[in-house]
């Protein structure tokens, strides 16, 4: 299936590692310091047609595919993993607002998050549930024709931020026949009634993407507000899911081919004992390892976004990714601070602020722990 990377994608790889370097790297430690929203960046992002590759043209999209996007968050990611994130987050709620949303939704919410101008995020995580989704205790009630929303969500990205535009959300709206909670989205425009934001999040890593808490207090919304279905909520997240993990693979892919190339270049111009780093065969396997896990994520990513592309299931395949790539960028985030020694720890270096961004990965969309229970169930079934 590899033999589908054409010249296109090499052309897209190209123009995204002339941004990231020229645009990205020289902000880069600004933005983990000041903990920032790239704004300026977002916006070129925009411009470039990278934020919108793999949704339809007609919306502001650019009309490409998934295996497209996956090297855009790559090259991206290679630099700076937060603002690659930014992309990751927004993907969330343009793929559940173009699955699903009417045709005026798209207009309104699709459009300014597809070409920059706005940036969406998903309100799905709260105190109480994360990996179970199902839990959430958000609840929607239907009152003479409006949506009435009581709860709080955590850990959102791309959220307060002077941009953010539409949050995608899901809430309890009843209870099903066997018991369990009803769950719908509903897509909430920045400074709707009734929804004001929390505390503003200090992390690890991804410290150039923002994160709050949202919290929802009466909000009134009408039922334009409702994505799809009562009740399909549920089903809708977990449909995207899948595609979160391959994205959030493309990151920690990044970070991998990041740590290699900062190693390389810093073994052979340091010294040591009178003989350059790159002499010592001790560091000369650390970057061998590196080479070899990079190239195998490589090859496990695309392939997950390729099946995807053709229509074919990948959730095992995106499952096998993601764990291999997260574990494998924290490893290599690791390694490229002890090549670096004293200077690895510092934050004016990218391989320190690395460290953080890869620890991020093994957690979000779905744990690595998850990512095992996910493969083995499909494996003995």
């Amino acid at each position: 299936m590899l033999q589908q990377i054409n010249e296109e994608h090499d052309m897209t790889r190209q123009a995204v590692r002339r941004f990231a370097k020229n645009e990205i790297a020289p902000l880069a430690e600004h933005l983990w310091r000041e903990q920032e929203f790239p704004y300026a960046i977002w916006k070129q992002a925009g411009e470039l047609g990278f934020l919108g590759l793999p949704y339809p043209e007609r919306y502001g999209g650019g009309g490409g595919n998934w295996l497209g996007f996956t090297i855009v968050l790559e090259e991206i990611a290679r630099v700076d993993c937060a603002v690659a994130a930014s992309l990751m987050a927004n993907s969330t709620p343009a793929s559940l607002i173009n699955n699903y949303g009417t045709e005026e939704q798209k207009q309104r919410h699709l459009r300014p998050i597809l070409e920059g101008a706005q940036v969406g995020c998903i309100g799905l995580t709260e105190p109480n549930a994360g990996s179970d989704a199902a839990n959430i205790e958000t609840r929607a009630v239907l009152r003479d024709g409006r949506w009435i929303i009581n709860g709080s969500k955590t850990f959102i990205s791309n959220s307060g931020t002077d941009i953010t535009g539409p949050v995608v959300i899901a809430a309890v709206t009843g209870t099903l026949p066997d018991g369990r909670k009803e769950i719908s989205n509903f897509i909430l425009p920045n400074g709707a009634p009734g929804f004001t934001y929390g505390r503003k999040l200090q992390k690890i890593g991804w410290c150039g993407s923002t994160t709050y808490e949202l919290f929802f207090e009466d909000c009134d919304l009408g039922d334009e507000h409702l994505l799809g279905q009562v009740g399909a909520g549920l089903k809708q997240t977990l449909s995207n899911i899948s595609t979160g993990r391959i994205l959030i693979g493309a990151l920690a892919l990044g970070i991998l081919q990041g740590s290699l190339e900062r190693s390389i270049a810093y073994l052979k111009e340091r010294k040591a004992f009178g003989k350059f780093l790159a002499e010592f065969q001790t560091l000369q396997f650390k970057v061998a390892d590196m080479a070899v896990h990079a190239h195998g994520a490589r090859l496990m990513l695309y392939d997950a976004a390729l099946r995807k592309d053709a229509g074919q299931r990948f959730d095992q395949q995106a499952s096998m990714a993601k764990v291999f790539a997260t574990e494998r960028a924290m490893e290599a985030a690791h390694q490229a601070i002890q090549i670096h020694g004293g200077n690895g720890i510092m934050s004016e270096y990218p391989v320190s602020r690395a460290f953080g961004d890869a620890k991020v990965l093994e957690i979000v969309e779905g744990t690595s722990e998850i990512q095992r229970i996910i493969i083995s169930r499909e494996l003995l079934k």
